[in-house]
């Protein structure tokens, strides 16, 4: 299942994405509650509840995609350096003000959290903030999506709780994550979460074992695949349930591998008029233009 959040002419809606990707079938909801992207169907779905009624198919081309999520429910979870290859990349970047107390590879994992209101939708700019900051990164994160909620979940019930997956670029502000220590200005500036295209339920895509990639300006930048995590799935959800409780809707950024523009000597960091796009394996394309 692929739920969708857009604008039909101005108006908000929510529908399941058809499996060739043409068409979208809208699901009726209350326009207060369509205003709120898929949460609201999360939620339900997550209750036990069944599947509200869908309406006719509407080609996907003239609806415009917003982030599956517009507005969740409150920060989003992220994790840092949760790959081998970009732990030691990012250790050796001169930016990681983690590595004095974590080292090249963590042996817990690194969380920090981004603002709802950094969300972004498909095709939505990336805005430099001028003046603030001009060493912007980009990030591909395969992106954790909370079913059922609880507290204290253990590493072996933690799959029951993923209702699936979705895209995030955790845009980064590289001069602010290493200025402050705490990376959470860094990473919650207005327009530095895109997230997209929709959201997978977990039987459409193996978030333990899937392709991320990210091209700028259609230069391979990052690719790698989930295997390599260095905290996987359940190991993140039975980390952060420990002492927060877990809601449906919640979201996890997973980390994201190698390639960076931080990485690169000199680094490469984003500009107006690049265009970032990510693939992930199950999932689909997201693609965000700089200015």
């Amino acid at each position: 299942m692929k739920i969708a959040a857009y604008l039909d002419n101005g108006r908000p809606g929510v529908g399941l994405v058809s499996a060739d990707l043409q068409s979208i079938r809208p699901v009726e909801l209350p326009a207060t509650a369509a205003g709120l992207g898929a949460l609201p169907l999360i939620e339900l779905l997550a209750a036990g509840g069944a599947m509200p009624a869908t309406g006719q198919p509407v080609a996907l081309d003239t609806v415009r995609l917003t982030a599956p999520l517009p507005r969740p429910r409150r920060n989003l979870f992220c994790v840092g350096k949760n790959y081998h290859a970009h732990a030691r990349e990012f250790a050796g970047s001169g930016f990681d003000s983690s590595a004095k107390t974590g080292g090249d590879i963590p042996s817990h994992p690194i969380i920090f959290t981004k603002v709802p209101e950094s969300v972004i939708g498909p095709g939505d700019p990336i805005v430099i903030p001028q003046g603030v900051s001009s060493a912007i990164d980009y990030e591909a994160e395969l992106t954790v999506v909370i079913g059922r909620g609880g507290k204290g979940i253990r590493r072996e019930d933690a799959m029951k709780h993923v209702w699936g997956y979705t895209i995030i670029n955790d845009v980064t502000a590289r001069d602010w994550q290493s200025r402050h220590h705490q990376w959470h200005m860094g990473k919650s500036f207005d327009s530095f979460c895109p997230m997209g295209p929709w959201l997978v339920s977990a039987d459409e895509c193996d978030g333990t074992d899937t392709t991320v990639r990210l091209w700028v300006n259609g230069e391979p930048r990052q690719n790698a695949g989930t295997i390599d995590f260095i905290f996987d799935v359940p190991a993140l959800v039975e980390t952060l349930s420990a002492g927060i409780t877990l809601y449906p809707g919640d979201l996890i950024a997973t980390g994201t591998p190698v390639g960076v523009g931080i990485g690169f000597n000199p680094p490469r960091y984003l500009k107006t008029g690049d265009v970032v796009k990510i693939e992930i394996g199950g999932i689909g394309t997201l693609e965000n233009p700089v200015r």
